[in-house]
């Protein structure tokens, strides 16, 4: 009896201790959306994990006509064609400096993470922070954008990347389970 006494206090401290650990990182989830889906994981992460909840905005805002991938003449198709592109950033600044983890949210974009996000990453520089990148997709997978992502940015503490096309309860147990690793 004694011995099952032990094993649950041992079990009841090892959660204790796990969520503390949980609660001493400072969480940023930081996301671009333009249609919505995105910004409903991110918001389901930030809410799972306790994290602070940014959106990634553009100083001009994309129509359904710039997001047309059909088009090679439009927005998105223009900016994802050339490598250097950097939209411009909108909306109030961050500190990013304040979060020791970030979750970092986008579609995929011909492959890719929109341009906006590189624009972000170097705008706020976050060499030494660990990133945790997620994506929605309507087809493609998150490897290639985490492998360029890897290469453009090798200062930066990248975790494994996941693709959440599955709902919020799979993008909640996954963000609770990243980030006590």
């Amino acid at each position: 009896m004694s011995l099952i006494c032990f094993s649950w206090s041992l079990k009841a401290q090892q959660g204790a201790d796990s969520s503390a650990r949980v609660e001493n990182k400072r969480v940023l989830v930081a996301y671009f959306s333009c249609t919505g889906t995105t910004e409903r994981v991110a918001d389901t992460i930030a809410k799972a994990i306790g994290g602070k909840l940014y959106r990634i905005t553009p100083a001009k805002p994309y129509t359904a006509a710039d997001l047309d991938w059909n088009d090679k003449k439009s927005r998105s198709s223009v900016e994802m064609g050339k490598d250097d592109s950097r939209p411009e950033l909108g909306g109030e600044p961050i500190e990013v400096k304040d979060y020791d983890v970030i979750f970092l949210g986008y579609p995929i974009w011909w492959n890719l993470c929109p341009r906006l996000v590189n624009t972000f990453i170097e705008k706020y520089g976050f060499a030494g922070k660990t990133v945790i990148p997620f994506a929605t997709s309507g087809g493609s997978s998150i490897t290639n954008s985490v492998k360029d992502l890897m290469r453009r940015y090798p200062k930066v503490t990248w975790k494994e990347g996941r693709l959440l096309n599955g709902g919020r309860g799979q993008a909640a147990e996954w963000a609770k389970q990243v980030i006590e690793k």
